[in-house]
C-alpha cells in the first residue's frame, strides 16, 4: 500500500512567505496604477487604429492582471486564516509547529510574477516607441 508523504512547513515561515506575497501585490497594484495612466497618455496623444488597438490589448490585460491579482489576494488571505486558526487551536509552541505546504499558492505567485514581469516589458516597449 503506497502512502503519500504530505509536504509541511514550519507556521512562522509560511506566516512570513504569505506577508512578503501581499506586499508584492500591494507593489504590483501600484505599478498597474502608473501603466495604466501611461496607456491613458497614449490613448489621448495617438488616434491611429492600430495604437488604439494595442491599447485597447494592453488595457484588457491590465484588467485580467487585476483581477489576478485580487484573487492571489484572496488565496493568500485564506492562508494567513488558516494559520491563525490552526494557532489558535493550540498556541503552544507556534513557532515550532508544522502546517501543510501552500506550495500550489506558491507555484500561482511565482507564475503569476512572470507573467506580470513579461507583460511589463512588453508594455514598456510599447510605450518607448508610441510615447
Amino acid at each position: 500500500m503506497k502512502t503519500e508523504t504530505i509536504k509541511t512547513e514550519k507556521v512562522y515561515t509560511q506566516h512570513e512567505e504569505n506577508k512578503e506575497w501581499l506586499s508584492k501585490l500591494a507593489f504590483y497594484k501600484d505599478e498597474v496604477k502608473v501603466m495604466e495612466h501611461r496607456i491613458e497618455e497614449i490613448a489621448s496623444k495617438n488616434t491611429s487604429k492600430d495604437v488604439l488597438g494595442k491599447v485597447e490589448q494592453f488595457q484588457n490585460r491590465l484588467i485580467i492582471n487585476k483581477n489576478t491579482m485580487d484573487i492571489l489576494k484572496h488565496k493568500i488571505n485564506l492562508s494567513n486564516d488558516a494559520i491563525h486558526s490552526d494557532i489558535n487551536k493550540n498556541e503552544t509552541a507556534a513557532d515550532h509547529r508544522s502546517i501543510k505546504d501552500h506550495s500550489e499558492l506558491r507555484d500561482e505567485m511565482k507564475l503569476f510574477e512572470l507573467h506580470f514581469i513579461s507583460f511589463k516589458s512588453e508594455l514598456n516597449l510599447f510605450l518607448v516607441k508610441w510615447m
